[in-house]
């Protein structure tokens, strides 16, 4: 049906909401592309993955360019057998850390909806993502199960402060947790699933991840820009500060200190030494890069919160 001439031109007259990236997209319109996109590219990673196979001698666990310790004294004292170890340790628990975020993505996603309408594509497409979350979750405890590693939990002040934050979390606040959960891990996924040095099975989770994560993303992207537009200053100055906290717990906790225990290595003399890595910098630095400059862009990195987000280590 064509709408009346004066509907027409009190619609024309509504603006379009801006940023400095440009006009935002309908939030309808989004929603029904990331559904369509759903539909064609969604897997059961029970039936897709070959979860019989064995692990293959030689084979690393994660990228070694990845691994914390790369290119350290310690990494060069270390055997080859002692290196792939560590590979697998750190895959379980990037895997670990990952069930973390998405539990904690999850609640958020319910919080987000809660109040809008059920049978909008923007509140049908949260829902998607959350079974996919959901299934994401599964494969990585059966990657680690099938790794005979242990589950490697986050620190317990970094569990009870998440367990705050998913409660009283402001909507742009999620967003931005959201996308740091998800953006530096897709960017250490990206180089994984193609890299024949690593285990099939690993590979294999890992195209899954990235492929599905993408459609994750762009909502997020989209969501926080419309946030931070729409929210009222206060809502926005918190997102910035509660931004540079999340950057820093998410620093401390990427890597789980108990990995290096686990492989035979004195756990202070590594951690120090991750630490003091100019190549581990880089690569966290060049994995939140493309976050970074999202965020920038967007208003979030600004005044103190831009000062902590360099302190985290994820930002030059």
């Amino acid at each position: 049906m064509a709408l009346s001439g004066s509907v027409a031109d009190d619609l024309a007259d509504v603006p379009t909401p801006h940023d400095a990236l440009g006009a935002l997209k309908d939030r309808e319109q989004v929603a029904e592309r990331l559904l369509a996109a759903s539909a064609r590219h969604s897997f059961d990673p029970d039936r897709e993955l070959d979860w019989d196979q064995p692990w293959q001698d030689g084979l690393w666990y994660w990228p070694p360019e990845l691994v914390s310790l790369y290119d350290t004294p310690l990494w060069y004292r270390m055997s080859e057998e002692q290196r792939i170890a560590l590979s697998r340790h750190e895959a379980a628990a990037l895997a670990s850390l990952g069930i973390w975020f998405e539990l904690i993505l999850m609640q958020l996603l319910v919080r987000h909806i809660y109040d809008k309408p059920a049978t909008s594509a923007h509140v049908r497409y949260a829902l998607t993502e959350i079974a996919d979350e959901c299934r994401h979750s599964m494969m990585f405890a059966r990657v680690i199960t099938q790794g005979e590693t242990p589950h490697y939990p986050p620190a317990r002040v970094h569990h009870n402060i998440a367990r705050v934050f998913k409660t009283v979390s402001t909507t742009p606040g999620s967003f931005v947790a959201t996308l740091l959960g998800e953006e530096v891990l897709d960017w250490m996924q990206r180089l994984t699933f193609p890299d024949e040095r690593v285990q099939p099975l690993i590979r294999g989770v890992t195209r899954i991840h990235v492929v599905e994560e993408a459609r994750h993303v762009r909502y997020a992207r989209e969501e926080l820009r419309r946030q931070m537009i729409s929210a009222p200053r206060w809502e926005r100055e918190l997102t910035r500060l509660a931004s540079g906290e999340f950057a820093r717990i998410f620093s401390v906790a990427f890597v789980n200190p108990q990995v290096y225990t686990n492989v035979g290595l004195d756990r202070r003399e590594a951690i120090a030494q991750a630490r003091e890595s100019a190549h581990r910098r880089e690569v966290m630095r060049e994995g939140a890069r493309r976050l970074t400059d999202f965020l920038d862009d967007i208003g979030v990195l600004r005044g103190a919160a831009r000062r902590m987000w360099r302190g985290s280590g994820l930002l030059a």
